[in-house]
Formats: C-alpha cells, sequence, structure tokens
C-alpha cells in the first residue's frame, strides 16, 4: 500500500520464525510494498561467503514484487553471542560494528536500498558522555565517505536511553559530522511517546527534508517498548498527516521485533491500522452528498453521476498505473453507496440500478461501496447481502481489470463461496493484477487454490510464457 508520498512497509525482524521468502510472499499478500531489512540471522548473513550473491538475489526478487528496501542494522546478537548489540558505536573498541556497518552500505547497494538505518549505542559503564560523543562523531567520520563512494544514504536513529535519543541530538550529530548530504534521520513513531518532548508532530517536523526512512509501531509514555498499532499512545493519523505535510516520500515500515509468533496476523491488522489512520479527510464535496443521500437517497442517481467531475478520476495511489487500486472517484461514490446501507431492502435495490445502469466506473463504485459494508453486515437486510453477491458475480464475468479488481475486496471475502473466490482470484492473476488487491488472500488460500494455480504455471511454461510472479503467493509449499 502507498499513502500520499510514502510507502507502506514491514520489518522482518517481525518474522523472525519465517524464512525470507515466506516472509516476503506473506507482506506481499498484504498489500505492503516495501520492507525494512534487518541484517542478519535469519534472512541475511552479512558475514556470509556468498552474501554478495545473496543479496544479488533478493534484489531481484525484491524488483520481481515492486518492492523497496531500506536496510536496518539493529540485529541483538550478530556481533556478540553474550552481549545484545554489542559493541556499539560507542564502547572503546567498535572494530566489529565498523565492519558490520560498512558490510551494511556494500549490501545496501547491492539491493539498491533507499538507506542504512543506524543507530548510536547505549554507553556502557566505562565511557563518558564526553568520550562517547567523540568515539560516535569520529566513528561516523569515516564511514560517511564510505557511504558516499558507494551511493548509499546513511539514516541515523534516534533510541530511547542511547547517546542519540532524541532528533534534536541526531541534528546535533549532523552538524557535528559537517552536515553531509547522505546523512539524514529515522525516526521511529513509538520512540517519539516514549522520549521525545515534543511528540511524534514535533519530532518529524523537525526531522524535515531530512527524514529518510520512518518506522511505524506504538507505545507507551517512558517506556521503549513496541506495541501493536492502537495498544499505546500513538496519534498514527496525525502522524501520516504531518508526514504527508513535509512531503515524506520514503518507507514507513511497521516494526514489531516481538512479535514474530505472531507475524501473519498482525501483517493484517496493521495494515488496516495504517490505511485508516492514512485515509484522508473525504473531499468536501464528498461530504456534502454523503449529508445528501442519508437525507434523500432519491439523489443518489444524480450524485452518482457527477462524482468523477466533481472530484477528479485520479488514482488514489499515484504509482498505480492500472488503476486497480482505485480512483478518487470511486471513493466518493463507495461513500455514497455506504450511506444507503439503510436497515431495510430499498437501498439494495437502488445500489442495484446504480450498477445495472451506470458505467464502468459507476459500477467500480459500487463495488468498493459494498466492500465498506462488511463491518456492518450483521446489521444489513438480507437484500442487501443477496443483491451484492449477484453484483460480485457480474463483475467477475468481465473483462475490465479494475471491475474484478474491486469485486475481489472485503465483500467478496465475506460473502462468495470457495469456488467462485479462487476463480475471481486466478483471473487477477491470469490478467496480471496484483494480488494485493484480494482481501483474505492469506487466510483463504487451500490446496484446491494452489493446485489450480501450480496447473496454470505449468501450462504456462509448458508454452514457453512467462509466469506471472503472483503465482508464488498462490503455491502452498
Amino acid at each position: 500500500m502507498t499513502g500520499p508520498g510514502w510507502v507502506i512497509g514491514y520489518g522482518t525482524n517481525g518474522f523472525a520464525d519465517h524464512t525470507l521468502p515466506d516472509a516476503l510472499d506473506v507482506l506481499e499478500g498484504s498489500g505492503y510494498r516495501a520492507v525494512a531489512l534487518t541484517l542478519g540471522h535469519p534472512h541475511l548473513d552479512p558475514f556470509a561467503d556468498d552474501w554478495r550473491e545473496a543479496a544479488m538475489a533478493l534484489r531481484d526478487d525484491l524488483r520481481r514484487r515492486g518492492m523497496r528496501v531500506v536496510v536496518e542494522t539493529g540485529a541483538r546478537y550478530l556481533l556478540d553471542p553474550w552481549h545484545k548489540h554489542r559493541p556499539t558505536l560507542v564502547d572503546i573498541e567498535a572494530e566489529k560494528r565498523m565492519l558490520f556497518l560498512r558490510r551494511a552500505v556494500e549490501i545496501a547497494a547491492v539491493l539498491g536500498a533507499d538507506c542504512v538505518s543506524l543507530w548510536s549505542g547505549v554507553l556502557p559503564g566505562d565511557v563518558t558522555a564526553e568520550r562517547g560523543w567523540t568515539l560516535l562523531v569520529e566513528r561516523l567520520a569515516g564511514l560517511v565517505p564510505f557511504a558516499a563512494a558507494a551511493g548509499v544514504r546513511l539514516a541515523i536513529e534516534p533510541e530511547p536511553g542511547m547517546l542519540v535519543e532524541t532528533v534534536d541530538d541526531a541534528l546535533r550529530l549532523r552538524t557535528a559530522l559537517g552536515d553531509p548530504v547522505n546523512v539524514g534521520i529515522t525516526v521511529d513513531l513509538g520512540h517519539c511517546v516514549a522520549v521525545e518532548p515534543h511528540g511524534v508532530v514535533g519530532a518529524l517536523r523537525a526531522a524535515g527534508d531530512l527524514l529518510l526512512n520512518v518506522q511505524v509501531d506504538d507505545m507507551m509514555p517512558g517506556v521503549h517498548e513496541h506495541l501493536e498499532l492502537g495498544t499505546g499512545q500513538l496519534d498514527l493519523a496525525a502522524a501520516f498527516a504531518t508526514l504527508s505535510k513535509i512531503g515524506y516520500r520514503g518507507v514507513a515500515a511497521v516494526e514489531l521485533p516481538r512479535h514474530s509468533f505472531d507475524a501473519p496476523r498482525l501483517a493484517r491488522t496493521s495494515m488496516e491500522a495504517i490505511v485508516s489512520a492514512a485515509s484522508p479527510e473525504p473531499h468536501p464535496w464528498t461530504a456534502a452528498a454523503v449529508d445528501t443521500v442519508a437525507a434523500d437517497p432519491g439523489r443518489a442517481r444524480r450524485l452518482f453521476a457527477e462524482a468523477g467531475r466533481a472530484v477528479g478520476r485520479e488514482p488514489v495511489d499515484p504509482a498505480d498505473t492500472q488503476g486497480v487500486g482505485g480512483t478518487i472517484d470511486d471513493v466518493a461514490r463507495a461513500a455514497l453507496v455506504a450511506a444507503l446501507a439503510s436497515s431495510d431492502a430499498a437501498g439494495a435495490d437502488l445500489v442495484a440500478t446504480l450498477y445495472r445502469e451506470g458505467d464502468d466506473a459507476e459500477r467500480r463504485g459500487v463495488l468498493r461501496g459494498l466492500n465498506l459494508l462488511v463491518d456492518r453486515d450483521a446489521e444489513l437486510d438480507p437484500e442487501w447481502r443477496r443483491v451484492g453477491a449477484e453484483l460480485v458475480a457480474d463483475a467477475l464475468r468481465t473483462n475490465d481489470p479494475r471491475l474484478v479488481a474491486a469485486a475481489m475486496g472485503g465483500f467478496a471475502d465475506a460473502h462468495l463461496d470457495d469456488h467462485a473466490w479462487r476463480h475471481g482470484v486466478l483471473k487477477l492473476v491470469f490478467m496480471g493484477v496484483p494480488l494485493s488487491v484480494v482481501s483474505g488472500l492469506e487466510r483463504r488460500r487451500d490446496t484446491e487454490l494452489s493446485e489450480m494455480a501450480a496447473r496454470y504455471a505449468e501450462e504456462r511454461r509448458a508454452a514457453g510464457r512467462s509466469i506471472p510472479d503472483d503465482i508464488s503467493l498462490l503455491v502452498l509449499a
């Protein structure tokens, strides 16, 4: 999923019980378009003899998936099996850390990563703050030109309890380094709750155009513990609004390093939370039209026809060249459908008419509106479910990729039987539509769908044709 300028990712340190290919399959299937790669066990060993070949293979895989990458260097016991994170940049002896950071730069160069994210470290008992600062500046002063020569940017991450703890500390460090152009800042949104004096909005504004990397998690004030989104005190909507205002264009990756035991569920629920928080305020025309329809449903026909002219027809995600993720007028019409979803059957009949008499754009709006009703399913008149199922089935018989993509959302997940749902998924594969548009893919894919996908892949292979990358999301091991 892409926000207004930034790309949503997920950190591999939250998938420590998955192989890297399996983790990427889950993330791609959940709609993520970037990954924050923590170097080390179990995913990519930076000190393995074949590290370069492994990095090149990963680069090619990420390109096939259309996923961006940032390199993270926070592995706990990579350098010392007895002491977490040691040695750091503020330890007296730090050669292992320096070797690791140089290798991280080399890997980032191979991957074409957005940046290498790094932190200062916690001061050991035998190092004063003044001495630690001197060591930190001296060591980074050697790393910065090495990274610049490789075409790699470094992002300094403030960490609670470390020498560089806040964005102001990171800015001071950058100044001490001479304000190099290839050095910026990583901001962890949860850290802003825990220690930033001006909160998440103040921290992001202070970073400004130096912000190269964002980590997404929740926290409580004064406590450095990564929490599932919505379980702490982070104002996620305010954070994303601020990212938009400062023009951030990088990766915003979920970081839940102690939650690998529940990774697939958290990937799904985190994406849902992010989509909800990042959703912009409705267009003024849409807000007024929803109020109008709620008061007088009969005016929905005229407003449905006006939506494209009123709000525009651009893709919600500018990078979505196929338009399969929805357009701005899709969003407006979907809101009108949701406004018609009263407890009686009259609204369902009107929506059926809007679909059958509408053009393709209006039909997409109906389908996306049905997807908004899933959370209200128990309140709906049964006629809504019957009509909705008919309209989804009709859309799946078309050859319009945008209609089929809209039809395979939450309503299809909730109401299509397994046979129809499987065929909808495969139709998207045939059309070359990314399976990130499918709701419930990770949960509903089964052996029969896997076998259908494998047969299709074999037919393509036998005919000498290319095999869609998304097939890998369907074929079970």
